[in-house]
Parts: C-alpha cells; sequence; structure tokens
C-alpha cells in the first residue's frame, strides 16, 4: 500500500487541525480559516500571525462543524490563479497536500499532484460531500427546506370501494406512512363532488404541487375508494375520497364510507367549485352530522374503552373548512364588508333546517379565479390556523387513528339494498342500523350493524302485532310474575314427567299443558269437562314479539303431537308383535284411573290380588270390582252382579267373589251425585277417551305412514320432497337409504348421520329423540 493511501486514511478525521504549526506545532484545533494566509488557524497562531500591523486585515472566517476549506490553486478563465476576492467561484477543497501546505480541489489535486514526485506527497482527506450537504441547508430557506421534506411522500390505498380495509393491520398502517409510531398526528380530509379537483388541491395545500395524490382529465371519477399520505411537515395524515354523485355501484356503500372518513378526521374540507353554494353541500354536512351523533359517537366512545386508550376519540366532531372557487361570482360576504361569511353559512343552514351541530367549528374560505392556476395559499393558512388549535381535537397517535377506523368497519360493513333505501338524506339510518325486519309487523331492527357479533338481539322501536302465521305470542307464568321473576312457559303436548306414550293418552284425554319450571303443571287445556278458562285470564300473561329473520320462531309443542303419534306407531306394533305390551298396558292403565270412580284404587297401587295376594306382574291385567273397587285377578273376579247403589245401573258388572258372596248385605255407600253425574258422565268419558286415542291409534294404522307424514309434520321440519340429500354428508336417498328429520334443526339426513338421541325441550321433546350428528354436539339444552 502506498505512503499516499496510508496517509489519506490517516487524515480521515472529523476534527480540523492547525495547519500553520507556528505556534501549536500543528497539534491545536483549527477556529478560523485566513483566505489571505491560506490556511486553517488555530486560536494561538490566529493571535500571533496577524499581530504585525500589515497583516492585521486579513479575511478570517470562523469555523463551523463540518467546515472545509476553499481550494487554494483553482484558476481562472484566463489561467491566472484566483485570489480571495474571487471566492465565489472557487471550488471546495478535497485534500490538503501536507508538503506543499495547500488545499486543492479534486482538479486541481489531478492536475497539480497526479505525475511527478508529487503525487507521493501525503495528503489529507475532507469530508466534502456532508460538509457542501450542511452548507446546502444552511444556505436553504425555510420554504425550500419544507419542499425537500415532502419529496418522497407517495400514497396508499387506506380503503377500497367495498369498505374493505387494504391495511393488514397497525404495523402495516405506520410502514405505509413511513412515520415514528410515536409521532402525534392529526387526520384531514377532503369531501365534495366528483370533478371538483379535490385531489389537485390536496397536492397543493399540502404537497407543493407534487401528484402525491392521482389526478387525471379523463371523465371517469380518478378516485375509487380512501387514499391516504403523510405530511412531515405539518405533522398530519391526508386523506383522499370519492367525489359524491360520480358513483353508480355500491352508491349506500361508498356514501357510507364517507362518513367512516369523517369521523375519524380532526379536520374536514369540503372542496366546490360551484358559483353558487348548493343546497347539496348544506344537505351533506347536516345529514353527515345528524348521523354521527346517532351512530358514531356511541361507536367511538365504546372503541376509547375497549382499546384502553387515554385520548377520547368522540369528544366533538371534526372542525369543517369550506373551501369555494368562484370565476363569474362574487365570495360570501364579498358585497358587505361586515358580513362575515360564517354567520350567512350558519343562516343558510337554518333555513334548510340543516343542523351541524357535530362539528367542532365551521368556516368559510374562499378564492376568486379570474384566470387560473388557482391560488390555493389562503386554504393552506386556513387549515395551519385549525391544526395548530388543540383545545377540541388534539393530536394522538397513527395507531389510535388506525384503530378508531378499524372499530367503524367492523360494526358498519355489509351489503346495502339499495331499492330499500329512501334516499331523503345523505346518511339515513339504513346505512349505519341492522337491516333486519320483523316477519310479522315489518318493523326493523334499531340496533347498529353487527349487533349479533356481541351477542346483542334485535330490538324494535315499535310494538309488534299478532300473527297467525307465526303464532308470536308469548306466555309468562303469573304466579313467577308476580312473585318478581319473568318465566317464559310454552304450551307442550305433556309435562316433562311423563313418559312419551303416558304423555301422549294424556295429551288426547286431557288436551296440551303448560308447565312453568319453578311452579310445575299450571294448566291443562280440557281440565274439565266445560267451564275451562282460557290460560290467559288466569295463569299466565301474554306479551306478542317480533319475529326476526333465522330465529326458530314461535313454533308451539302441541304441533307437533300427530308426528310424535306417528314416531310411535312402529314401536308400537312392533311391540304387538312380539307380545311385548309395555306401552299398550301404560296407556291402559292411565285411561282407567283418569275414568275410574273416586272409591277405585288407582292402578299403580294395585301390586297384588286383593283375595290371592297373587303379584301382578307387566303383562297381567288387572280388574275392579265395581263393589268394593279393589284390584283383583281375573279368577278372583270372574263373577258379575248389579251393583246400582254404586251407579252402575240394573246391568250386571265384574264384582269379586268375596262381593257375589255378600250381594244380599246393602253397601254404606256416601251419597252420589245426580245420575248425570254418575253412570252417563263415565260413559262420556269413556267414549271421549276411547275416540281420542284408540281412534287416532286405529286411524294411523288402517292408513299407510307416508301419506300421512307430511299432514303430522311440524312446521319447523324440511318437507320430504323437497330433501334429495343427506344435509351433513351429501348421500343421496333412495329406496334402500331412509330420510330422517333431526328433531331439533328439522333437516333432513341419513341413519349414520342421526344416530343420536337427545332430549329437545325447546321443541317440546322432553324425552330422548332423534338429533342429527351437528346439533348433538351443541352444549347445553337444544
Amino acid at each position: 500500500m502506498s505512503a499516499h493511501t496510508q496517509t489519506a486514511e490517516k487524515g480521515q478525521n472529523t476534527t480540523l487541525l492547525c495547519q500553520e504549526s507556528y505556534v501549536c506545532s500543528g497539534t491545536d484545533e483549527a477556529v478560523f480559516e485566513c483566505d489571505e494566509c491560506r490556511s486553517l488557524q488555530c486560536q494561538r497562531c490566529e493571535e500571533e500571525l496577524h499581530q504585525p500591523e500589515r497583516l492585521r486585515n486579513h479575511e478570517r472566517t470562523r469555523i463551523r462543524p463540518g467546515h472545509v476549506p476553499y481550494c487554494d490553486s483553482c484558476k481562472g478563465a484566463n489561467g491566472n490563479i484566483m485570489h480571495a476576492s474571487m471566492t465565489g467561484s472557487r471550488q471546495i477543497a478535497a485534500v490538503r497536500c501536507q508538503v506543499c501546505k495547500i488545499n486543492l480541489c479534486v482538479e486541481c489535486q489531478k492536475r497539480t499532484h497526479a505525475g511527478g514526485n508529487r503525487r507521493k506527497h501525503p495528503v489529507t482527506v475532507y469530508h466534502a460531500g456532508r460538509a457542501q450537504e450542511h452548507e446546502e441547508e444552511e444556505g436553504m430557506d425555510e420554504e425550500t427546506k419544507r419542499r425537500k421534506m415532502t419529496e418522497k411522500v407517495v400514497s396508499f390505498l387506506l380503503v377500497d370501494e367495498t369498505e374493505e380495509i387494504q391495511v393488514r393491520n397497525e404495523e402495516d398502517f405506520i410502514k405505509n406512512l413511513d412515520c415514528s409510531p410515536d409521532q402525534h398526528l392529526k387526520v384531514v380530509s377532503i369531501f365534495g363532488n366528483t370533478g371538483d379537483g379535490k385531489s389537485h388541491t390536496l397536492n397543493h395545500t399540502f404537497f407543493y404541487g407534487r401528484e402525491v395524490f392521482k389526478t387525471s382529465p379523463a371523465q371517469e371519477s380518478c378516485t375509487v375508494g380512501v387514499w391516504a399520505a403523510y405530511d412531515p411537515v405539518r405533522k398530519v395524515v391526508v386523506i383522499d375520497t370519492e367525489g359524491l354523485l360520480g358513483a353508480t355501484v355500491n352508491l349506500s356503500q361508498r356514501t357510507r364510507l364517507l362518513l367512516k372518513v369523517l369521523a375519524i378526521s380532526d379536520l374536514v374540507i369540503y372542496r366546490t367549485r360551484a358559483d353558487r353554494l348548493h343546497n347539496d353541500l348544506f344537505k351533506f354536512l347536516g345529514d353527515a352530522s345528524e348521523a354521527y351523533l346517532k351512530h358514531f359517537t356511541k361507536e367511538l366512545k365504546a372503541t376509547t374503552a375497549r382499546c384502553g386508550l387515554d385520548v377520547p376519540l368522540s369528544t366533538l366532531g371534526p372542525g369543517v373548512i369550506i373551501f369555494h372557487e368562484t370565476v363569474y361570482t362574487k365570495l360570501l360576504g364579498s358585497d358587505h364588508p361586515s358580513e362575515v361569511p360564517e354567520k350567512l353559512i350558519q343562516d343558510r343552514f337554518r333555513k334548510l333546517s340543516c343542523f351541524p351541530e357535530a362539528f367542532s367549528s365551521i368556516h368559510y374560505k374562499g378564492t376568486r379565479t379570474y384566470n387560473p392556476p388557482t391560488d390555493f395559499s389562503g386554504l393552506r393558512r386556513a387549515v395551519e390556523q385549525q391544526l395548530e388549535n388543540n383545545t377540541t381535537r388534539s393530536p394522538r397517535q397513527p395507531g389510535v387513528i388506525y384503530k378508531a377506523l378499524k372499530a367503524l368497519s367492523d360494526r358498519f360493513s355489509g351489503e346495502i339494498p339499495d331499492d330499500q333505501m329512501a334516499h331523503s338524506s345523505f346518511f339515513p339510518d339504513e346505512y349505519f342500523t341492522c337491516s333486519s325486519v320483523c316477519l310479522s309487523c315489518g318493523c326493523g331492527c334499531k340496533k347498529s350493524m353487527n349487533h349479533a357479533k356481541e351477542g346483542v338481539p334485535h330490538e324494535s322501536k315499535s310494538r309488534c302485532r299478532y300473527s297467525h302465521q307465526y303464532d308470536n305470542r308469548v306466555y309468562t307464568c303469573k304466579a313467577c310474575y308476580e312473585r318478581g321473576m319473568e318465566v317464559s312457559v310454552v304450551p307442550k303436548t305433556s309435562a316433562s314427567t311423563d313418559s312419551p306414550w303416558l304423555g301422549l293418552a294424556k295429551y288426547a284425554w286431557s288436551g296440551y299443558v303448560i308447565e312453568c319450571p319453578n311452579c310445575g303443571v299450571v294448566y291443562r287445556s280440557r281440565q274439565y269437562w266445560f267451564g275451562n278458562q282460557d290460560p290467559v285470564n288466569t295463569v299466565v300473561r301474554t306479551e306478542i314479539e317480533h319475529v326476526w329473520p333465522g330465529t326458530d320462531g314461535f313454533l308451539k309443542d302441541n304441533n307437533n303431537a300427530a308426528q310424535r303419534l306417528l314416531d310411535g306407531m312402529n314401536f308400537m306394533a312392533q311391540s304387538v308383535s312380539e307380545l311385548s305390551l309395555g306401552p299398550t298396558k301404560a296407556v291402559t292403565s292411565w285411561l282407567t284411573d283418569q275414568i275410574a270412580p273416586a272409591y277405585w284404587r288407582p292402578n299403580s297401587q294395585i301390586l297384588n290380588c286383593n283375595k290371592c295376594n297373587t303379584p301382578f306382574k307387566d303383562n297381567d291385567t288387572k280388574h275392579h270390582c265395581r263393589a268394593c273397587g279393589e284390584g283383583f285377578c281375573d279368577g278372583c273376579s270372574s263373577k258379575t252382579r248389579p251393583v246400582p247403589e254404586r251407579g252402575w245401573g240394573p246391568a250386571p258388572v265384574r264384582v269379586c267373589d268375596n262381593c257375589y258372596e255378600n250381594r244380599g248385605i246393602q253397601l254404606d255407600v256416601a251419597e252420589l251425585p245426580s245420575d248425570e253425574e254418575g253412570g252417563t258422565l263415565i260413559a262420556r268419558k269413556v267414549g271421549e277417551a276411547v275416540q281420542n286415542t284408540l281412534g287416532a291409534v286405529v286411524t294411523a294404522m288402517d292408513i299407510p305412514l307416508g301419506l300421512v307424514k307430511d299432514a303430522a309434520r311440524p312446521a319447523y321440519w324440511v318437507p320430504d320432497h323437497e330433501i334429495l340429500h343427506c344435509h351433513n354428508c351429501r348421500k343421496e336417498f333412495s329406496i334402500k337409504l331412509s330420510k330422517h328429520h333431526c328433531r331439533a334443526c328439522g333437516q333432513g339426513f341419513c341413519d349414520e348421520c342421526s344416530h343420536d338421541r337427545r332430549a329437545v325441550p325447546s321443541r317440546g321433546w322432553d324425552h330422548p329423540v332423534r338429533v342429527c350428528f351437528n346439533c348433538n354436539k351443541k352444549p347445553g339444552d337444544l
């Protein structure tokens, strides 16, 4: 390695040393540069060298950090060496020759030290690039520095026209802005009709005319969606939006998107080129204010709490600047200097019954363009003045801005059917409220969009009306209500304590039952032969509730009584064919107790024959003696005789052996009611029971099961003819592959996908019934 290179490397330092070595021997830091001495001098050398009278007038410059001296050998156009008086054209030195004691620029070093012995002279290298840049910055004015700061700014798509945020997360948002995560920012957005030059306005107001936001002379709208850029000079996020009156597809969603942008903004510029301010401007701002207060303030407060933010997101809405550019008409308030434009705007709002009370302030800034280009200096000053005001809207970190936008997008999203919109407002409630409509009365839900994701139920402003189609009447237990509890009850085929067949028999005999979890069975529809009261007037309260799409509705359990009967036909037929008469005996036993006289011992208490004491088995028939009412086997009660004293009339009836032998002894019988309530009543009860139970069974057995399944089908079941494939495995049904309905969801499944058994109380199936694989996995009661 050459000596030149070695010395050059040693000479690369940030501290300039004295080049005179007159007093300090070249070890002190240089403080002055003397053009006439052509050297850098320390404090002591400078004082000693300039003591003589003739040297005192030398022009000396104090050295600043990063200073580099001028070249001592630069020549002028005539070939003469340039002196101090001509330093305006001299070049900055690149090196200093330690032997020649002169500073040289790159050109002079090549010219004087490229050959011969001088090529080996050791040199000190100056950091000319850094010094020159520092000097350039020192020479820049404030406006030039600002321009330089915005040279690398680019915009990015923040939200597309379908309201989808195009940045993945908070970090992505900050990266696209190219700012510090801890930097506190404000948000400025612009609104206006399409073609009014919104993007052009932002480029000239914030970025000195650079096309940060794309502009185009074409007829089509240039800005689609919402674009954002960061202004490093004013520390603001600048947002460009789609123009009003331009979009034809997804108009409602695009308009709703504008209000989301407005909600996260600190300052809104409404740009208009109309020679006269149109009513649309006032209508837009008035409707935006109303929608902001009605829908967004609550959500922004919730976001503040949910994200744990110290900065409230919704104390007041943004400030508004109306930027009005005219060509042929005068600016607002210019006719009468005493009139304040802002007061004229407020008067206009009142005349149109629009109240922009959500905005923290409204300012008017106009410019009249006699000859292009437009003057944006007034708007720029107004924006800067509003951004400096932190009394109502303080700057916040970029992460907070993203969280607010994300929260609003999550809450207010989804398609809006344009055919349902009554466009009397720029921002109708339908843009922000749940789109569900009650199937019974047609009223809409008043909750915010997507409230179901948080488990909040639907709610309407008005009460619902009763519909026979949906049977949307809800019962609550009256006794529980009077004790301060609200317990819903449903008319059911049978009580939860009854077995399936016993409950079905009771339903045929006594009608449907209303059972309260706290009070037990509180009502049966045919408990008495006459005089049965309406449950509404006795044991329950009634309310009419809304029927929302996707809910199970208000199907009552007695609607599936016929299906429950059909479900048991095959089981009963199989039981009879296998000589297993359990279900039949259960029904017969219960019916006997229902129509039995008061003196008969109930079947459930008869375990042995009262005479021979033989225990009864499951399939054994129990016989009651019509005289004493006790239970006997067939052998001990095979005789008959009239028992008129018990109300059985003159016809012979079954009696036990003991009562047959004592037929001459008069029984001590309590006074009975009239014949109408004695023998005739029993006959009527027996006839009713046989007609409602055995008659239904016989009819169902006589008619092929397939012909009555649809008639017996509960309302929530999918009809058989619509079921072509298993709802789970998608196997196609055929003669060999039977269809089965899940008692919970009502869909059709094959046997493999619905072999589980589980009670479904919500549908009235209190005992285990067939459910599909998916419903069986659900936790809690079905």
